[in-house]
């Protein structure tokens, strides 16, 4: 682990959370969380301000600062995302309006630049001296040393752009939609999803924008028609609502770097990040967009023409098709049968298995707590413990309800700082509760990748540090690599079994890591769509967004859009990665170099995995990412293990 975490640990407990079901308690408990918690930062500011210039106290003060604000933001922005109350959910909202309030004025606050500018980085070691550099920079960035005026202007933006982001995830969160099909369009579905998807009165059957309803109908059900009006309810979430708010978001958003002297949004957003520059970020799309070309075209040939053998007159894949033509091709051409891959991945078993592999490979226990407050019955808790210390609390969310955050990430619920407080964090996704689609049990290692990097990396004295702290550009990264171990025979056999407790063949798994490969150029092409789309969509603001997304389809996606779709509506990511969703392909480049360094004939050998940890992991914000993959690898990070996956 991290320098910081060989120091003898106070006992801590974690969090005690309401009941879930008493919203009283979950009120009470947000105003003792959130409120009290930009309470005490305010008083910490007072504290820091009354220090003496210079004084190096200040920069400790200015940690426990960081402490209690990072309290109240946690706090809020999980239960506006999961409470199954809705007046929960709007009061977590206000927390975060006040949180984000609060860290606007801090970061427009002259006198604390002040006091944190009167320090002499030689006073601290190097943590101290990241954190001091990193801080100063991020009240310039904020725009402190500007004249009254503009900070007055720059408080306004970032207030609106609160809002407007709360007001866009919240549409999402709330937007499900419902598409009613006949009972024969449910002919290829699985016997379990039929069996949860009954016929109503009225004689149709129900299925909604939910992930467990919709992937598996794009890939079962043989009716082209239901297919295409369950792909377009989906592709419209939150349409035509969130079209204004995204454009006043964008707007808003270029205004505020404007002000501040930069080029655009992106220009300041990459500033920070790993690729350093907007101008970057437009190559790499390109760069990648090109390298995928050839493969993502040869593939998708493959499958317009299976798709043309049932229809001739087909002019091309589009998002309504895709899914199942995929799915027909690895079946009768690559000899993989997806319902015959989910009857070895039973929900229960998959978390079980998960949590064995990751114990395994990291060296970490985890302990159910059956007895935690939680905020849904669906929500299961354990606690996290490395050679007998405990590390954290983790929280599993993993089914879809309404009003819950519909997709999959991670949430922290507490930062952890060492000797003051256990890191906890959450997973919430949103996965069927019987079997399980291969792609589920992948998206299930990538995001518990995440909440691995949040606890491991919880034992750092600077909060600055604590957790997925890194540049943002470089946080899937653990993640996508943890992915791997989602597909190796080996790993697989040691949980998934069918319902006779036969494990996964090793000849099954190896066909379904060669299918999967199949359709990878026109994927990542898909992937640099999106990722133009962010880039773009804050480069130029667009009045009409559907008419520039669309143009930028027909640029970099190979797979046609669905007419009249708005899939830009519902991308999340334009909320949480603004103009940076080029993220998630950059961060596969550097996973992919990471892997590398891992025996592929022994997945689960706890040295190299054990290094990993303690280098990159547990590290969290307290060096470059750039660096710890150079210490861990030994060497800088290359192109080359990416270019070699795409190409082969």
């Amino acid at each position: 682990m991290s320098n910081d975490a060989t120091h003898a640990l106070p006992d801590l407990e974690p969090l005690v959370l309401p009941s879930g079901d008493d919203p009283d308690g979950w009120h009470a408990w947000l105003s003792e969380r959130a409120d009290d918690q930009l309470q005490r930062a305010g008083g910490f500011v007072e504290r820091l301000k009354g220090h003496d210039a210079g004084d190096p106290a200040i920069l400790g003060t200015w940690n426990d600062v960081g402490v209690a604000l990072a309290n109240a933001f946690a706090a809020a922005s999980l239960l506006a995302q999961v409470h199954p109350e809705a007046a929960v959910r709007e009061r977590a909202e206000q927390a975060e309006v006040a949180a984000d309030a609060f860290r606007t004025d801090l970061m427009l606050d002259a006198v604390v630049f002040d006091q944190l500018s009167s320090l002499e980085p030689d006073h601290f070691d190097a943590g101290g001296r990241r954190v001091l550099e990193h801080s100063l920079r991020d009240f310039r960035r904020a725009g402190v040393d500007r004249e009254h005026d503009v900070r007055e202007q720059l408080r306004s933006l970032a207030e609106r752009a609160t809002q407007l982001g709360q007001t866009f995830s919240r549409g999402i969160r709330e937007g499900r939609l419902t598409t009613y099909v006949d009972p024969a369009a449910l002919e290829g579905l699985p016997e379990d999803w039929k069996a949860e998807h009954p016929v109503r009165d009225d004689g149709t059957v129900a299925v909604t924008t939910d992930y467990p309803d919709t992937y598996p109908f794009l890939t079962f059900s043989r009716d082209a028609e239901a297919r295409r009006a369950v792909a377009t309810s989906f592709r419209n979430i939150a349409w035509p609502d969130n079209d204004p708010v995204l454009g006043e978001l964008l707007r808003v958003r270029a205004e505020r770097a404007r002000v501040l002297g930069y080029a655009g949004w992106a220009d300041y957003d990459a500033e920070v990040k790993m690729i350093g520059s907007a101008a970057a970020i437009a190559e790499f799309i390109d760069k990648v967009a090109a390298d995928a070309e050839e493969s993502g075209r040869r593939d998708l040939a493959v499958v317009l023409e299976r798709a043309r053998a049932d229809r001739p007159d087909l002019e091309a894949i589009d998002n309504a098709d895709l899914r199942f033509y995929e799915e027909t091709v690895r079946r009768e051409q690559l000899d993989v049968d997806a319902q015959e891959v989910r009857a070895y991945f039973e929900f229960a078993k998959v978390r079980q298995g998960l949590l064995d592999v990751t114990g395994r490979l990291f060296g970490l226990t985890y302990e159910p707590v059956a007895d935690a407050a939680v905020w849904h019955p669906d929500v299961t808790a354990y606690d996290v413990s490395l050679d007998g210390d405990q590390l954290g609390r983790i929280y599993l969310d993993l089914h879809p309800r309404d009003g819950k955050y519909n997709h999959a990430a991670q949430f922290d619920l507490v930062p952890g700082v060492l000797g003051e407080q256990l890191p906890e964090g959450v997973l919430v996704c949103n996965f069927p509760r019987g079997l399980m689609e291969h792609g589920d049990v992948v998206t299930l290692f990538h995001e518990f990748g995440h909440l691995m990097h949040h606890v491991l990396a919880g034992r750092h004295h600077w909060v600055r540090f604590s957790g997925v702290a890194t540049e943002w550009d470089f946080v899937e990264a653990p993640s996508q690599m943890l992915e791997e171990w989602a597909w190796d025979a080996g790993v697989l056999r040691s949980f998934a079994s069918n319902v006779e407790g036969e494990p996964i063949p090793t000849e099954l798994v190896e066909k379904m890591r060669a299918a999967e490969e199949f359709g990878k150029g026109y994927l990542a092409r898909t992937q640099m769509f999106y990722a133009a789309a962010s880039y773009r969509l804050h480069e130029e603001q667009p009045n009409d967004i559907s008419a520039r997304v669309e143009e930028l389809g027909e640029q970099y996606n190979l797979v046609r859009a669905i007419p009249d779709t708005h899939f830009h509506t519902s991308f999340g990511h334009l909320e949480g990665y603004a103009s940076g969703y080029y993220t998630y392909m950059w961060s596969l480049v550097i996973a992919k170099d990471l892997f590398s360094a891992f025996d592929p004939d022994d997945l689960l050998a706890p040295d190299v995995a054990q290094r990993y940890r303690d280098t990159v992991l547990a590290a969290g914000g307290s060096r470059d990412a750039a660096d710890l993959v150079e210490d861990f690898l030994g060497r800088p990070y290359t192109f080359e293990a990416f270019r070699a996956w795409l190409e082969r």
